[in-house]
């Protein structure tokens, strides 16, 4: 006859997979993943770099060859044990895109997302593995950051329609020292309600997702400064604090 175990020894595996349960929750609440998504050049390595401190070159042809053909992972500590996992998704023209496009939004859902948009001045970047920036029209860079988004939009109106808990989106419209004098309007043509091209892609996915399960927040940045710019590093730093600010709302965390 087998040897019976005790009680205690019996219910060991169940305790420990309640205490591996209840320290996952934790982590979730308090460094809530975020997926960072956006056509290539558009600037969400530098973005990420920049919330999480991530020391980095800053030269212009630095610059031009940053970003990853592979997801990258980065963490940002911040006070009271808080922060996020950010996924900085590939762009466009990398064939691992949709894999991590999956990733983030179906095979491990994340809490939030940064969209990142750049007014068509997303820098120009070669294919078939050549390096450096390429040239490009602005008018292109607009249709192609278009199309990208109308990808995403429906990978997030999937993954917010299956989970009971609301999904938070911003939009980070980046660059902004490129048109400085009319950061308030190209802020608004991002925003749901616009009637522009992408503002109606946004009306769309609130639909479809649900405006009770998906908040949509449209936000300026600049991560870099180069000599002579018409934006200050006060500026600078008062958007970054802004975006910092409403994702801590969104995530619970003030």
């Amino acid at each position: 006859m087998a040897e019976r175990r005790p009680r205690g020894v019996r219910a060991l595996p169940h305790a420990l997979s309640r205490g591996r349960e209840r320290v996952t929750g934790v982590l979730k609440r308090r460094f809530p993943t975020v997926a960072v998504t956006g056509m290539t050049g558009v600037g969400k390595t530098e973005l990420v770099d920049t919330l999480t401190g991530h020391s980095g070159p800053r030269t212009p042809e630095a610059l031009a060859e940053s970003g990853s053909a592979v997801m990258e992972h980065r963490v940002r500590r911040g006070r009271r044990l808080t922060g996020f996992r950010f996924r900085v998704v590939p762009g466009e023209n990398a064939a691992t895109r949709l894999g991590a496009l999956d990733e983030v939004f179906h095979d491990e859902p994340v809490d939030g997302v940064l969209h990142v948009v750049a007014h068509g001045h997303a820098t120009g970047r070669r294919t078939a593995g050549t390096t450096g920036a390429a040239t490009v029209q602005r008018d292109e860079q607009l249709a192609r950051e278009l199309e990208d988004w109308t990808v995403t939009a429906h990978r997030i109106a999937s993954m917010a329609v299956r989970r009971d808990r609301p999904t938070w989106l911003v939009v980070v419209v980046t660059k902004v020292d490129l048109f400085h004098d009319d950061v308030e309007e190209v802020v608004r043509s991002y925003s749901p309600g616009s009637g522009t091209p992408f503002g109606d892609r946004l009306d769309e996915l609130r639909a479809l997702a649900g405006a009770a399960k998906l908040s949509i927040d449209v936000l300026p940045v600049c991560s870099h400064l180069e000599n002579g710019s018409p934006v200050s590093a006060k500026q600078r730093d008062t958007y970054l604090r802004t975006l910092e600010a409403r994702m801590a709302q969104l995530s619970g965390h003030v």
